[in-house]
């Protein structure tokens, strides 16, 4: 089936445009970023030691993470309940990298998204999935943007929750993350040989969509 990988950095939109990209081709949209940070959640929530593999292996097959399709979008659920909003908070974005480092919890994840994606066309975003996840995804997108039009987008977005966030705070966690993803041992971020670069530092959401919209028809009917 026809697979549409997009990676890039943290805050660079990956979520808001693949999310409105499945939308525009009729497939279903997969939030591999929310997959981990429900991960994360779960480990909070149940005082899980992430230097502990024991603990680890011991909580991993207790949780399960689904998405339902709601008339905003997807909802991200664990153990059946709905923590797309709790997810999104600083406390978990503060700990997803160092999760997401750990390969049992790498392993578990991409087979359920491969799982989520069987025989249907699909738009994934995320670190690795032009490059572990979908490496023969159709068309493979890579975004970046400045850091200083991240962190005015993740700012944006955590007070439209309702948080406020010191400026330098945020920039330190994209740094973080960063980092953390870049450098992991297992499935870093990267970007696949064969991904399209984006810088939508300047770009509108309409913008992007139309650009990667007409990436996808054209790979969709050249494949």
């Amino acid at each position: 089936m026809f697979q549409i990988a997009i990676d890039g950095h943290s805050s660079c939109g990956k979520s808001t445009l693949a999310r409105a990209l499945a939308r525009e081709l009729g497939y279903i949209y997969i939030d591999s970023g929310a997959m981990y940070r429900a991960v994360t959640l779960f480990f909070l929530e149940n005082r899980v030691d992430l230097y502990d593999q024991q603990q680890i292996m011991d909580n991993l097959h207790k949780l399960e993470v689904s998405f339902v399709l709601a008339e905003a979008g997807n909802r991200t659920l664990l153990n059946g309940r709905d923590v797309e909003d709790r997810i999104r908070e600083m406390d978990v974005a503060a700990k997803v990298s160092p999760v997401a480092t750990i390969p049992e919890v790498r392993r578990k994840m991409v087979k359920r998204q491969r799982e989520l994606a069987q025989n249907q066309g699909v738009v994934m975003d995320g670190r690795d999935i032009g490059s572990v996840v979908f490496p023969k995804a159709a068309l493979k997108i890579f975004l970046t943007a400045t850091v200083d039009r991240r962190v005015e987008r993740r700012q944006r977005q955590l007070l439209e929750q309702g948080h406020v966030i010191d400026y330098e705070d945020i920039l330190h966690n994209l740094y973080e993350r960063d980092y953390i993803d870049s450098t992991r041992s297992d499935s870093p971020l990267m970007k696949a040989p064969d991904a399209i670069v984006i810088d939508n530092s300047n770009l509108s959401p309409e913008e992007q969509l139309a650009i990667c919209a007409l990436l996808a028809r054209h790979r969709l009917f050249h494949v």
